[in-house]
């Protein structure tokens, strides 16, 4: 791919568009990956939370599982051991503890959300420079090119289309780098919304359970 004739510049720029590829494939088998094992074990902690007999058997399976939904839930769990509420309040007076809970599962549900949230940046920026980056390369190669083609004074097809040809390779290889980041970017954008929708429903569900069932503390 890389000829004799292509110019220093062309060369870097082609380097450097392999190294994006490479790092925004990374990102997407990474991301991948995580996306798979956090929807089995938020679906396998749900399904052994909301079966539990009581909110202890809950808090030992939160206390026991993995993902951002158990995370949130040993969060509560914290928080209500932080009060101090023991279940002997009155209906009208358990409310103090409300606000205080709910602030503390939106603030786990939105830290939990920042993580999910990691690597779309890169492919962010990968998708947006990619081709950009591909074209430099191409402009830059074909003004090497003209110069060559000056410098020999022949502007036959046998000068002209090898040096054309190596500078229009740049901005291929910088759209083949773009395509699978920008996709896999509003693949994964659209992931998080719906990971955060779950984490803000869990988040509700879980205060309205807590609040209906009484808490113990041990």
């Amino acid at each position: 791919m890389l000829g004799h004739s292509t110019s220093g510049i062309v060369a870097a720029t082609l380097w450097l568009l392999i190294a994006f590829s490479v790092l925004s494939w990374t990102v997407i088998v990474m991301k991948g990956w995580m996306q798979f094992r956090l929807s089995r074990q938020n679906g396998a902690f749900l399904d052994a939370f909301w079966n539990a007999p009581g909110l202890n058997e809950g808090e030992r399976i939160a206390r026991a599982s993995q993902g951002p939904l158990a995370q949130v839930c040993r969060a509560g769990f914290d928080t209500l051991h932080q009060i101090g509420w023991d279940g002997t309040r009155s209906p009208q007076n358990s409310g103090d503890i409300q606000p205080v809970l709910e602030r503390r599962l939106r603030a786990e549900a939105q830290k939990a959300l920042r993580k999910l949230e990691g690597g779309l940046m890169v492919l962010a920026s990968v998708g947006s420079t990619a081709p950009f980056v591909g074209l430099f390369g191409t402009v830059w190669g074909i003004m090497h090119a003209l110069q060559d083609i000056s410098r020999s004074g022949s502007a036959g097809l046998d000068v002209v289309a090898g040096p054309i040809g190596e500078a229009l390779i740049a901005t291929a290889v910088g759209i083949a780098t773009a395509i699978p980041a920008v996709l896999a970017y509003n693949y994964g954008l659209r992931r998080v919304n719906l990971y955060g929708a779950e984490l803000e429903a869990f988040a509700d569900d879980f205060l309205h359970h807590v609040l209906k069932s009484g808490f113990t503390v041990r």
